[in-house]
């Protein structure tokens, strides 16, 4: 019981690290929660910070919820295949916890996009490959980012139960978890899409 406390705990820090602010104070001497959209996630990296960085903190923030999701198989023989699959759904939603709310960062940090990809990468690459699909349809049609994260979300729990077939309780609520939390983190994107205010992203544009 402890050792799965502690697993948790550092699922949770993982997901705090914030990589956008430490990329954006060490590498360009400010910090992107306070320009673009004033979010500690890729997309407003992109935007402040040009493609490099974008791409670094894009990359760093994937592999945290990658990392996160497989923790618990480091002592799966501990475990029962249902009791190993609460444990990463725990982690796993532990990380994003810490993505949004880091420790380090006075818990203001991202939307949780791309930690959530690396996540679901980690539970089932058949499944973030199907909804990463669906993300960059949406992104190359209508180049907004947020637009290609809430449909995505959208979607994710009907990929996973309708098409992948992981049909166990705990994952139907894990999904649907997930995606109202990606969903709520986007609701000021979602009154700029109503209004026709919110920003497209522009990957050719330079920055650096």
């Amino acid at each position: 019981m402890m050792i799965s406390i502690l697993f948790i705990c550092f699922a949770y820090l993982i997901g705090s690290i914030p990589t956008a602010v430490w990329t954006g104070k060490k590498w360009h001497g400010l910090d992107p929660r306070e320009h673009g959209s004033k979010n500690a996630g890729a997309t407003n990296t992109f935007r402040v910070l040009g493609k490099k960085s974008g791409w670094f903190v894009l990359i760093v923030d994937i592999t945290k919820g990658i990392l996160a999701s497989i923790l618990p198989l480091l002592i799966a023989e501990n475990y029962s295949d249902n009791q190993l699959l609460v444990f990463q759904l725990t982690t796993s939603f532990a990380c994003i916890i810490g993505h949004v709310f880091p420790i380090f960062a006075q818990f203001k940090g991202g939307k949780g996009v791309a930690t959530s990809l690396g996540i679901i990468i980690g539970l089932n690459p058949i499944s973030a490959a199907i909804s990463l699909g669906i993300f960059l349809v949406v992104f190359l049609l209508f180049k907004y980012v947020s637009l290609g994260a809430i449909v995505t979300s959208l979607s994710y729990p009907f990929v996973s139960y309708f098409i992948v077939k992981e049909d166990a309780r705990i994952m139907i609520i894990f999904t649907v978890l997930l995606g109202f939390l990606i969903i709520v983190s986007h609701r000021k994107n979602i009154t700029r899409l109503m209004n026709g205010e919110e920003s497209r992203m522009n990957l050719s544009r330079r920055k650096e």
